[in-house]
């Protein structure tokens, strides 16, 4: 597989016969032009737009095209990843791994990153549609919203190739790269039934009800127990919006309301509040708690035996993978990239 990263050319061996340098036939092919539209995009006549200059100069590119390509050709593939909450860890990984990626590629490809008020889909809406930059593909995660769908609906539309990274966004046909939710979910469900010895009364919480991740996370845990775990009944889902000072409340009323309580599964993020809660709690030791992400704080809580079971949904192998279906979607791959779900890793206070 082909795809754009810095190549070191080493000088061919002793005797060896030179590779030969690819014709603009063959750059044509790959980019889905004529011979004729090469030559001036190679040449530097102009007269070419933009849209087409970067399906030939990214052909010429992933054909090891030799020569220099022209000065007002270079970084003209643009991939724009939009994310919410960078003060979230999770997305703060997700960041950093896109920076990361996106040092290794070629420098005929930039790859921005921009965060947008997930309480805003009016403005992110907009955003999908009016880039402050023109580009060549988009990854997003975003809220579940009409307004979100709709304009990435008539994005993809644009033949834009899109990719989704973490949720998915309702009535849209782009790829989606992330985990499978609702078995992460029942995952989550079935550790809880094995597990948790004492019976009782289980909750689960989540951001809310804008992300269709995690309502299918939070369907999938119930399901599992409504099927499987007989000793346990699923009472309420909780939304704290993965705010620290809302989870906190929600287990705080969780508990005075059912002294049974004996599971808690949070969907979302913001563990660390519910842990402190669990950690003050005469009765915080006895709930069986289940939680993603694994973060130093999240590893602390299950060496302490406030969290029992983290599942992390590698947010380092989801920006990897969108970042390929890109440069396979424009063409920077030569064969196609595979998609099936992410894995999740399951971790313990044994397994640190």
């Amino acid at each position: 597989m082909r795809a754009l990263a810095r190549r070191a050319r080493l000088p061919p061996t002793l005797g060896a016969p030179p590779i030969p340098k690819p014709t603009f036939l063959e750059i044509a092919r790959r980019a889905g032009v004529g011979t004729a539209t090469v030559e001036r995009v190679l040449n530097g006549r102009g007269g070419v737009r933009p849209a087409t200059v970067e399906k030939v100069v990214a052909a010429a590119r992933s054909l090891d095209y030799p020569r220099r390509l022209p000065e007002a050709h270079r970084g003209v593939i643009r991939i724009e990843v939009i994310m919410m909450r960078p003060d979230a860890t999770f997305f703060a990984r997700l960041s950093r791994a896109f920076e990361r990626i996106a040092a290794s590629l070629d420098r005929a490809i930039a790859v921005h990153r921009t965060f947008l008020d997930e309480a805003n889909p009016a403005e992110i809406a907009r955003r999908i549609l009016e880039p402050e930059h023109r580009r060549a593909a988009l990854i997003l995660t975003a809220p579940d919203h009409p307004l979100v769908s709709t304009a990435l609906r008539k994005l993809e539309a644009q033949r834009i190739p899109t990719v989704q990274i973490v949720t998915r966004i309702s009535g849209t046909a782009g790829a989606y790269v992330g985990i499978d939710n609702y078995a992460a979910g029942r995952m989550a469900g079935l550790l809880m039934a094995r597990m948790q010895k004492r019976p009782g009364k289980v909750v689960a919480i989540s951001h809310s009800q804008i992300y269709q991740g995690h309502r299918d996370r939070v369907r999938g845990f119930f399901d599992y127990l409504i099927d499987e775990g007989h000793d346990f009944e699923p009472v309420a889902a909780l939304f704290g919006f993965d705010d620290g000072d809302r989870n906190a409340e929600q287990l705080h009323e969780a508990l005075k309301r059912w002294p049974d309580l004996a599971g808690l599964y949070n969907a979302g993020g913001a563990n660390s509040a519910l842990n402190e809660v669990l950690r003050k709690h005469p009765r915080g030791r006895e709930i069986f708690f289940v939680g993603h992400e694994l973060t130093e704080r999240s590893a602390r809580a299950l060496r302490d035996g406030t969290m029992d079971v983290v599942l992390d949904q590698a947010p380092e192998a989801q920006a990897r993978r969108a970042i390929d279906l890109v440069l396979s979607a424009l063409n920077l791959h030569d064969v196609p990239v595979e998609n099936p779900p992410i894995r999740f890793v399951t971790f313990t206070a044994e397994n640190l």
